[in-house]
């Protein structure tokens, strides 16, 4: 398409929404403007996550991925087992590769968000209500009743999206029957424990395995005077005394957990995992915990009309994958190349649904698998060793190179 014509808008000003602005701008967009509802600075939403070292690379060449956003490298992930035997830190059943390297979520926001090219008008404290399509474009409702048209919009409002309705009326995500437990400190504060990291060098995952779920625990950067943080991610049933209620998408922020559900989590802690493991974790602070329930959802279609869908707004992933970060961005990149390689509007949402729709419902469909395996239908994790191990991940990938996303396609 020409460039300097046409106006975007993108519902969601977080990491798919800059990326999505960045590329709508390089691409030749006349006017972008990003909608994002909260004011000020955004929440670190998970605080940690992980980027395949392969997908990184193929990002920052699109520039889809700025250089420079803080990265810890991550080598090795280590499956453990609770073993009285074995000592305080557990049993390791497996030692796996894992090329990837960890983020902290504020700090790859705000490196996003400083690449968006000047152009780009990012508006705050705007909370969009609806999104219709209309004769040649769409009609973005805001919560004060005005409503503005843009030629197209761009839903990357996340697993809830107010966008979506108007790509896959009807679509939701759907619970999937357990919670994560999610918390972050400061790396420092494993020196108090008895033996401080112990045998836990900075470039592993560790992976604390028990009967109905599993913990991962990684550093990640965004330390006090540049150093690291703990990031840990522990999987489970939520107890039936909690009454939660979970069948519309929710989460429970820092501060919001219930005394159920720290207990819960804390009766585990002491029950199930290797004593080192749950001291680590018990060096969180409580205002640093959060629960998270696991949704997932695959869509039919990622484009319709004048709108298409980004990130968790297009399919909700389970983020056993560790892909969540890389599919955003992947998505944007594929949103600049469709731009670039379409003569209309027409052949721009055609071209991306092509790159994109199948992509994340592979994602969905592996996550499921992962969740199943790790969560739901957990093996008798203490009976394995490397090569049962080895068998049993190979089984849970059902033929994909790895977790962490695919390729994009060329």
């Amino acid at each position: 398409m020409r460039g300097g014509t046409g106006s975007v808008a993108v519902v969601g000003g977080s990491i798919a929404g800059c990326a999505f602005a960045s590329a709508a701008a390089r691409a030749g967009a006349g006017e972008v403007v990003v909608l994002e509802r909260t004011r000020g600075r955004l929440a670190d939403r998970g605080v940690g996550l992980c980027v395949h070292d392969d997908r990184a690379a193929e990002l920052t060449a699109s520039g889809a991925l700025p250089a420079g956003i803080p990265a810890h490298p991550l080598a090795r992930r280590r499956w453990v087992v609770r073993d009285p035997e074995a000592g305080a830190a557990g049993r390791v059943i497996w030692e796996q590769p894992f090329p990837f390297h960890s983020y902290h979520w504020g700090l790859l926001w705000r490196g996003l968000r400083e690449a968006t090219p000047d152009a780009v008008v990012y508006r705050q404290g705007e909370t969009v209500t609806g999104v219709a399509q209309a004769a040649g474009g769409a009609e973005v409702r805001l919560a004060g009743g005005t409503v503005e048209r843009y030629d197209l919009a761009v839903g990357a409002d996340g697993y809830r999206s107010v966008v979506r309705e108007a790509v896959c009326p009807g679509s939701r995500p759907h619970y999937a029957g357990y919670v994560c437990w999610r918390g972050h400190f400061d790396a420092r504060r494993l020196d108090s424990l008895p033996g401080g990291a112990a045998d836990w060098p900075a470039d592993a995952v560790s992976t604390v395995c028990f009967p109905g779920g599993s913990c991962v625990v990684y550093r990640i950067p965004g330390g006090p005077d540049g150093g690291l943080r703990v990031n840990w991610v522990l999987y489970a049933v939520p107890p039936p005394a909690a009454g939660l209620r979970l069948d519309d998408p929710t989460s429970f922020p820092p501060g919001t957990v219930s005394a159920e559900l720290a207990a819960h989590l804390a009766e585990l802690l002491e029950r199930e995992f290797p004593p080192y493991w749950g001291r680590v974790l018990g060096l969180t602070d409580p205002e640093h915990v959060y629960v998270q329930p696991i949704y997932d959802l695959e869509t039919t279609r990622t484009a319709a009309g004048r709108c298409l869908l980004a990130g968790d707004a297009a399919s909700v992933v389970r983020p056993h994958n560790t892909s969540g970060a890389a599919k955003a961005l992947q998505d944007a990149s594929s949103f600049e190349a469709a731009w670039r390689g379409a003569g209309s509007w027409e052949e721009l949402l055609r071209g991306y649904q092509e790159a994109r729709g199948a992509a994340g419902r592979e994602l969905v469909a592996l996550a499921r698998r992962l969740g199943r395996a790790q969560v739901e239908r957990t093996p008798d994790w203490g009976a394995m060793g490397h090569g049962e191990a080895q068998v049993w991940w190979q089984g849970q990938l059902a033929g994909a190179a790895d977790i962490g996303g695919q390729a994009l396609a060329p």
